[in-house]
């Protein structure tokens, strides 16, 4: 699978510093299919979930945005 990240995503990743290959890695351990997905992750260095919303076109994934859920709750293993 070709994964693709939208401008919008490459700044919003590098305004919350987190890193493309964590998204690469969460995305890569998923089977995911055509449409468009909302994954929510907890991921180690973050105090908050992370969340990505990504459109899957045929052996293309673009990730059109990457944030940490300030709303949500707290990740207790990154504290």
């Amino acid at each position: 699978m070709i994964i693709k990240f939208s401008r919008h995503a490459k700044r919003r990743a590098k305004l919350y510093g987190v890193a493309e290959s964590t998204v690469t890695a969460i995305l890569a351990s998923m089977d995911l299919h055509q449409g468009e997905h909302e994954i929510i992750k907890n991921v180690e260095g973050l105090a908050y979930p992370l969340k990505i919303v990504v459109s899957v076109e045929s052996d293309t994934a673009t990730i059109i945005t990457n944030y940490p859920l300030k709303k949500g709750r707290k990740n207790e293993s990154a504290l």
